[in-house]
């Protein structure tokens, strides 16, 4: 018995050492191993995307709770840089020289214009504008002015379908910010200020908002503007109205009406702030109030001017455009201008320029016409060397011209 029981006993040892052998040749086995680490490596990655799958649903979540008015927004940047230059030829160089040099709109230096859109909710845009200048008129004492770089517009534009839109202005505004059928480019500018357009366009207002209706082929915009300077504010009315008409041609009209500017020793207003009064009817005519302050007092009458403008492209290169504007405080005085501009971007153009003040029927009061040569280097450079002659009253001057627009 006992021997029987030792060779069961080898029996068993022999299985478990066999056993034991073939665990540890497993392990040792390069394929087993491949594939112990594969079923590792596929159970920490299905770990991974159930974590991912977590994230992703948590912020899908707060994307749908919090919503962003600027998510997906694209921003634009859009930018210019304006150098004119000069050499003025005159007979005599007097007062009335400048004058007539300053009325032409020739106004030499470096002018820099930065601007930043950022589409909001699809159809809306809000932006900013940054301007450094460093631009003389001629009739400016022959001092420098400038200012550096520094922000000059915030607006706020909003648009509800194709047919109405409205923006806001809080400080910087111009009546051509709503001007709508201004499509003009760096490449209609001449060399004075007579190609961009009637004179009430670019004139500064302070804040503004305005609203615009389009309506088949006619278009109109309205704007209420306030402005001020220290103890000094006025409120402005601006209107226009577009009409396509056939044959490619385009007449738009212009209206402006700027109230008295109010004064007073304590105004003390802030640049996004005025003031609105509410007339009172005393109940006794004997009581009397004492006012801390002097009351606002007006320091000029209302003005305003109205102006039309003729626009007619005669090819895809050319385009010829013509405006006239009248002083609501003297009819007689009328300021007209007629432009012939290049608007390709081909290598070479020639643009031509023309107008002036009359004071009646028979008194041209100042005259002046240009000539240039565009030259574009690409799309985004191109200079115009010309010749402007100016004719003010009894002051002839030569004005030998060179203008170069650089855009981002």
């Amino acid at each position: 018995m006992n021997s029987i029981a030792s060779t069961v006993e080898k029996i068993k040892g022999l299985a478990q050492d066999l056993v034991k052998g073939r665990e540890s040749s497993s392990r040792r086995n390069p394929i087993e191993i491949l594939k112990r680490l594969q079923r590792e490596s596929f159970s920490d990655s299905m770990k991974l995307r159930d974590r991912q799958d977590i994230v992703k649903r948590l912020l899908s979540f707060y994307k749908a709770s919090k919503g962003n008015p600027f998510q997906e927004s694209r921003t634009l940047l859009r930018g210019e840089v304006d150098l004119v230059g000069a050499v003025l030829l005159m007979s005599k160089v007097d007062e009335e020289h400048w004058d007539g040099i300053g009325r032409a709109g020739i106004r030499t230096g470096v002018d820099s214009r930065f601007r930043f859109e950022t589409t909001v909710r699809d159809k809306d845009s809000v932006g900013v504008e940054f301007v450094a200048n460093q631009k003389r008129g001629a009739s400016d004492d022959g001092d420098l002015y400038g200012t550096p770089l520094s922000l000059s517009k915030l607006f706020y534009k909003a648009n509800a379908g194709d047919w109405f839109s409205a923006i806001a202005i809080p400080f910087g505004a111009q009546f051509r910010d709503f001007d709508v059928a201004s499509d003009f480019s760096l490449q209609e500018k001449g060399l004075t200020d007579l190609s961009f357009g009637p004179p009430l366009l670019q004139q500064q207002y302070g804040s503004a908002i305005g609203l615009t209706v389009r309506k088949s082929n006619i278009i109109a915009s309205l704007a209420q503007s306030v402005s001020g300077m220290r103890n000094e504010h006025c409120s402005s009315t601006f209107g226009q109205v577009v009409c396509q008409l056939p044959a490619g041609l385009k007449l738009s009209f212009f209206g402006l009406h700027r109230g008295p500017k109010l004064a007073g020793h304590n105004v003390r207003l802030g640049a996004l702030a005025t003031s609105v009064g509410f007339p009172r009817h005393l109940e006794d005519d004997n009581s009397t109030v004492e006012s801390s302050s002097p009351p606002l007092t007006t320091n000029n009458q209302e003005t305003g001017s109205i102006a039309l403008k003729l626009e007619s492209e005669l090819d895809e290169y050319r385009r010829l455009a013509g405006w006239v504007e009248m002083k609501q405080a003297n009819p007689k005085h009328l300021q007209w201008a007629v432009n012939l501009s290049d608007i390709s971007d081909d290598v070479y153009g020639l643009g031509m320029n023309l107008g002036g003040i009359v004071e009646g029927p028979r008194n041209w009061d100042h005259f002046q016409v240009e000539s240039y040569v565009k030259f574009n280097l690409g799309r985004k450079f191109s200079f115009k060397p010309g010749v402007a002659y100016v004719v003010d009253g009894n002051s002839r001057t030569l004005a030998l011209m060179l203008r170069s627009n650089w855009s981002l």
